[in-house]
């Protein structure tokens, strides 16, 4: 029995998603768990799995196509096997309300060589742009960057079918959606495109070529590259902040000798224990989680004109992806040990950049830590996640000089730099938050004994 592919449900927020690969094509045969196709919500990239063994019968939906959650974009079955039924309803209708195809036109159409089929696209150029196309042609044509008029139509009419953009596809000209917007004139232009496609470049370098031909001077000085849904959300949600919330930063550090000297002996540790792999990341945070439970204003959102308090502490922690910048929530941390702290950081990080995390875990923080201090800076302004009302930045280490009895003394100094919404928060109130900070992290072993 054939089995219906559906878009899957990731998460209760996430109504549809893009289809951004497809690792199988119609035809192919398909083994439980076989990558069948990649897509992408509105923050993560997530690969698809095979649930059902057989023939890749059909593909409903291609790349690139925002498909609703649940709605099927493929079938599953037996060569030969009936799945009518299964087509959703919008695939099921008729290109055409128009007289079947001579089968005179079929033969010929099918029996024609690929080079054929170049042939018949270029002289098709050359006629009048007023050709005729059915409405799923001329869809298929759109999303996959083919000019109809170099399209040869084998349609009742002299219509252009969805099947004849299929062939062009394969055998004729194909172009991005950039270089179709240009307007010109493809044809016998080498794509370097995905599939073959002609690209923009491409279109330029043909010009180019004809005034210079020394290939050195033909590299374009701009490339255009259209932003991934990830980074379009990343861009709204920093606009959103900067002009809705009213952001101040304070700059502050402490002496880091106490949490280095207990990551030093925790990592001569045994690796039985588990211990070993506690960073100074998952100190800060510890730290954070305790210390977000005496400064309420700062463990909130502000919604509108209300201010929403967590009775738990629940921490975004910011993490760099292929994909750009996301998210993921560290759920109740104030209830944690500072050994499940570590564990659960890693394994949201860890999801994150392997672009399979819930949706789920990238929303529903009380505040955000933003660590660069890997990174080498020494400062920085973090930039508050709405409706949240604080972000921490986490700096460098470096060296600083110190008074000690009357000696001067070098010691490791790590930056903080807290951000918060002054609508919510005051001056006073931020800095007791980073006061308590700097107390627990100069104390952190006699802290842990609390």
């Amino acid at each position: 029995m054939a089995t219906l592919v559906l878009m899957p449900k990731v998460g209760i927020t996430v109504e549809s998603c893009i289809i951004t690969k497809w690792h199988k094509k119609k035809g192919d045969a398909v083994k439980m768990g076989d990558l069948l196709f990649s897509y992408e919500t509105d923050k993560a990239s997530v690969d698809e799995e095979a649930k059902a063994e057989g023939t890749l019968l059909d593909i409903f939906r291609n790349e690139g196509d925002d498909v609703p959650c649940l709605t099927g974009v493929a079938v599953i079955g037996n060569p030969g096997e009936d799945y009518k039924d299964l087509i959703p309803k919008d695939e099921n209708a008729a290109e055409e309300n128009a007289p079947a195809e001579k089968s005179e036109v079929k033969e010929e159409a099918a029996e024609k060589p690929a080079e054929t089929v170049k042939e018949d696209a270029a002289a098709t150029a050359e006629k009048s742009e007023n050709y005729k196309a059915s409405p799923r042609a001329k869809n298929y044509a759109k999303k996959h960057g083919v000019d109809l008029k170099y399209v040869t139509p084998t349609g009742p009419y002299g219509r252009i079918v969805e099947k004849d953009v299929i062939n062009a596809v394969e055998n004729g000209t194909v172009m991005t959606s950039a270089a179709l917007g240009l307007g010109k004139d493809a044809a016998g232009i080498t794509g370097t495109g995905i599939g073959g496609r002609v690209t923009v470049n491409d279109l330029n370098s043909a010009v180019n070529t004809n005034i210079n031909t020394d290939d050195s001077e033909n590299v374009p000085e701009v490339e255009i590259v259209k932003l991934s849904n990830v980074r379009k959300v990343i861009s709204k949600s920093m606009m959103t902040s900067l002009s809705t919330t009213a952001q101040l930063t304070n700059n502050s550090s402490f002496d880091a000798t106490a949490i280095m000297a207990y990551r030093k002996m925790l990592k001569a540790t045994d690796e039985e224990l588990g211990l070993s792999k506690i960073t100074l990341n998952d100190i800060i945070l510890f730290a954070v989680s305790r210390a977000l439970k005496n400064h309420r204003d700062l463990n909130a959102n502000l919604v509108n004109d209300e201010m929403h308090y967590f009775n738990s502490v629940n921490i975004g922690v910011a993490v760099d992806t292929p994909r750009g910048l996301l998210v993921p929530t560290l759920f109740d941390a104030d209830k944690m040990s500072l050994a499940e702290i570590s564990k659960k950081t890693k394994e949201l990080i860890a999801a994150a950049k392997q672009g399979n995390i819930s949706p789920d875990l990238l929303q529903g923080a009380s505040f955000t830590v933003s660590n660069l201090g890997s990174l080498g800076v020494e400062s920085f302004t973090p930039v508050i996640n709405p409706p949240q009302t604080g972000i921490l930045g986490v700096c460098t280490i470096t060296d600083k000089v110190k008074s000690v009895n009357g000696e001067l003394k070098v010691y490791p100094s790590m930056g903080l730099s807290l951000t918060y919404d002054h609508r919510a928060v005051d001056g006073a109130p931020a800095a007791k938050f980073l006061i308590e900070m700097k107390t627990i992290l100069e104390n952190f072993t006699a802290y842990l004994a609390k």
